[in-house]
C-alpha cells in the first residue's frame, strides 16, 4: 500500500502557514529524512494484547483494516511511505489492563505504530522519545465505542535533532483519550495531533508541559475535529522558554455542521524567562453549528511580580521564590495523571528541566 503513494518533493517550510513557527525543511537541510529506519520498542507485553511487527508478512486483518487509513500530513505521508517497521497493537473486546504498556521510539529515520483499542477496552499507554537522533514517527490510535487510553508522552532534550511525530486519532461513540505531553525540546521538535470526535459522547482531554533553555524549540500543533453533537475536548498547555529557546502551541477546534452539544475549551499559558525566549501561541476556532459552548484563551508574560514580591516578603531567597512560582505555574499541567508512578515521573522531569536553565 505504502509504495503507491506520492511523496511530496519539498518539505515543509515557514511558508506554509501551519509550519510558520517551525522550518522543518530548513532545519533538515538538503538531506532531509533519509531512508534510515528507527524503531518502535515495546516493554513487556501484558496478557491479552496481540502486537504485530509491521516488517512482517501476513498482516492479520485488523492491521489491514485500519493501518494507514488515519488522516495523513505530508509528513506523516513521507514515514508512510518509507518506514519498513514499526509496532502495530490490538486490544480485544472489554480487554482492561491495569499495568502500563510503554512504547519507546529510538534511533535514526522513519517509524510507524498503530494501535487499536475495541469497544470498552481500556489501557495506559507510557510512550517515550528515546536518544537525540532525527526521527520522523507515524503514530495511528483507533478507539472503539466506549474505549478509553491514558496517554503519558515524555519527550526528553535532543541536542542538535530534529523529531517530528504525527499522531492521528478517532474515537466512536462513548470513547476517550486523556493525554498528557512532557516535552523539552530538540534543534526542531514537533507534536502534531489530528483528533476526530465521531461517536456521540467522545471525550479528548489534552494536557502538556514544556520546559526549555539554550535553543530549544518545542511546537505541539492539534487539530480537533468534533464531527458529531455531544462531544467534548478541553486542552491545557504550560509552557516555560529561557535562553533563546522558542515554545509552540498552535491549536485548531473545528466543530462540524449539525455538531449540536460540542463543548471545547482550549488554554494556552507561556512564561517568558530572558529576553531572548520566545512563545508563540495560536488557538483557533471554527464552528459551523449553533448550539455549542466553545472556549479560547491564551497568555505570555513573565512571572507575577506581586507574587514574587509577597514570597519575598516573607523571607525567601529570589531564586527560590522564582522556582517556587515556576513550579506552581506548570503543576496543573500534569497534576491529572491518574497513576502516582507516571505522576511522579513526569514530575521529577519537568524539575530536573527547570533546575537545568536559568530563573
Amino acid at each position: 500500500m505504502s509504495a503507491v503513494l506520492t511523496l511530496p518533493t519539498v518539505l515543509p517550510s515557514r511558508r506554509v502557514e501551519e509550519w510558520k513557527y517551525s522550518d522543518l525543511s530548513q532545519a533538515l537541510g538538503e538531506a532531509g529524512f533519509g531512508a534510515d529506519q528507527a524503531k518502535a520498542v515495546l516493554g513487556p507485553l501484558p496478557d491479552g494484547v496481540e502486537m504485530f511487527a509491521l516488517d512482517g508478512p501476513n498482516r492479520p486483518q485488523w492491521v489491514k483494516a485500519h493501518y494507514g487509513k488515519l488522516k495523513q500530513n505530508v509528513v506523516s505521508a513521507v514515514s508512510l511511505a518509507l518506514a519498513r517497521g514499526g509496532i502495530a497493537l490490538r486490544m480485544p473486546k472489554n480487554k482492561s489492563i491495569a499495568e502500563p504498556l510503554t512504547l519507546t521510539f529510538t534511533g535514526k529515520g522513519h517509524v510507524r505504530a498503530l494501535l487499536v483499542l475495541e469497544e470498552g477496552a481500556s489501557l495506559t499507554l507510557v510512550q517515550r522519545s528515546e536518544d537525540a537522533e532525527t526521527r520522523n514517527a507515524g503514530v495511528e490510535i483507533v478507539l472503539g465505542a466506549h474505549a478509553h487510553l491514558h496517554h503519558v508522552r515524555l519527550a526528553p532534550f535532543a541536542a542538535g535533532a530534529v523529531q517530528v511525530e504525527e499522531v492521528a486519532i478517532t474515537l466512536a461513540q462513548g470513547a476517550r483519550y486523556h493525554a498528557h505531553y512532557a516535552s523539552f525540546g530538540a534543534k526542531l521538535s514537533r507534536l502534531e495531533l489530528d483528533i476526530a470526535l465521531e461517536g456521540e459522547g467522545a471525550e479528548a482531554h489534552l494536557f502538556g508541559v514544556s520546559v526549555l533553555g539554550d535553543e530549544a524549540h518545542a511546537d505541539i500543533t492539534t487539530r480537533v475535529t468534533h464531527a458529531v453533537g455531544n462531544t467534548k475536548s478541553t486542552q491545557l498547555f504550560k509552557k516555560v522558554a529561557a535562553g533563546k529557546s522558542r515554545a509552540i502551541y498552535q491549536g485548531k477546534v473545528t466543530v462540524a455542521k449539525g455538531a449540536n452539544g460540542a463543548d471545547s475549551r482550549q488554554t494556552a499559558k507561556a512564561l517568558l524567562l530572558g529576553a531572548r525566549a520566545e512563545a508563540d501561541l495560536k488557538p483557533e476556532l471554527e464552528i459551523f453549528a449553533d448550539d455549542v459552548k466553545c472556549a479560547h484563551g491564551a497568555a505570555v508574560g513573565d512571572l507575577d511580580a506581586d507574587s514574587l514580591f509577597y514570597l519575598r516578603a516573607r523571607g525567601l531567597a529570589e531564586a527560590e521564590a522564582r522556582a517556587l512560582l515556576l513550579h506552581a505555574f506548570l503543576e496543573d499541567a500534569f497534576a491529572g495523571i491518574a497513576r502516582d508512578d507516571l505522576r511522579e515521573k513526569v514530575r521529577d522531569a519537568v524539575n530536573a528541566a527547570l533546575d537545568g536553565i536559568s530563573t
